[in-house]
């Protein structure tokens, strides 16, 4: 009887383990959670550029921050940055910023000069843009829903829609892509496959969408019943979304694994290092890092 107790248990250990094993298939073995920073208000909308430093906002603050891949330190690469929210990189190398002090899209370049690329929708000022992603062509998708800053005289948005908006790549065409959404957030897409992810995180519902040859999106589907604030994906196809921790799905949907982090709100992700193969992590007042067994779609 104790035999058959002590093989019951080592069996129920075995299997433990092995569900633990597989919650993060994408999580290099070995590695584990680790803190790059702290000290912020509010820390928000990672980007690597295409060297893979990582840069990073605290809004409150009012500060664009830099990860040094060289020297594994962060530094201040803007101060008066617009409070820039989502960021991304473009082919050029210019750093682009949803900068909802004004609601603006901006457009800042590697000697920090600041182009204000979008201000308005039809004469309209934008609720706020909150995060994007580019396309090949150099097109700009974003999400605009309203989240009331205490920074803003204004107390209520002149658009009552949240959509989600296209801007060409040559900059002159401004276009509604998708609506319907109580507050879009995160958003992500790939290159290879054209598809588009977008976040309604109000809904708590994740969206996927074929992108069409002019920018338009088609086949909305389904992705997830989970919203997010910011996402990335990786080269798999592994689609990672925040807010409690951060959450790993399959590219077909499927739950693969969860990395836990000990802060109150985990607002954003992206790849970064010398090889794209460190998921980086803004949570509340901190940054954190963790070595992947995959890698992030480099820019």
């Amino acid at each position: 009887m104790i035999l058959k107790t002590i093989i019951g248990t080592a069996f129920l250990l075995l299997n433990v383990f092995l569900v633990k094993a597989q919650e993060n298939p994408t999580i290099k073995k070995g590695a584990e959670l680790q803190l790059v920073a702290n000290g912020y208000k509010f820390t928000e909308g990672p980007a690597a550029d295409r060297k893979g430093n990582v840069y990073f906002t605290d809004q409150p603050n009012n500060t664009i921050l830099k990860w040094t891949v060289a020297t594994d330190s962060v530094t201040v690469f803007m101060d008066d940055a617009g409070r820039a929210n989502g960021l991304y990189f473009d082919k050029e190398g210019n750093l682009y910023a949803c900068a909802d002090e004004k609601f603006e899209l901006w457009k800042i370049s590697p000697d920090k000069e600041i182009t204000v690329v979008l201000d308005n929708y039809k004469g309209k000022n934008l609720n706020g843009p909150n995060d994007l992603w580019i396309d090949e062509k150099g097109g700009v998708y974003f999400t605009d829903p309203y989240y009331q800053r205490t920074y803003w005289t204004r107390t209520e948005p002149e658009m009552k829609e949240r959509r989600v908006y296209y801007l060409s790549p040559n900059g002159k065409e401004l276009k509604v892509v998708a609506d319907g959404f109580v507050n879009p957030n995160g958003i992500i897409g790939s290159y290879k496959n054209n598809i588009l992810y977008i976040s309604d995180i109000g809904d708590k519902k994740t969206y996927v969408y074929q992108i069409s040859e002019n920018g338009d999106l088609k086949n909305k589907q389904l992705f997830t019943n989970m919203g997010s604030d910011g996402m990335t994906m990786d080269t798999k196809g592994n689609v990672y979304l925040t807010g409690d921790g951060v959450h790993i799905l399959s590219k077909t949907g499927k739950l693969i694994g969860h990395i836990a982090v000990d802060s109150d709100w985990t607002s954003n992700v992206t790849f970064g290092g010398k090889d794209f193969s460190i998921l980086f992590i803004t949570a509340s007042d901190a940054i954190f890092k963790i070595e992947m067994s995959t890698n992030g779609m480099k820019r």
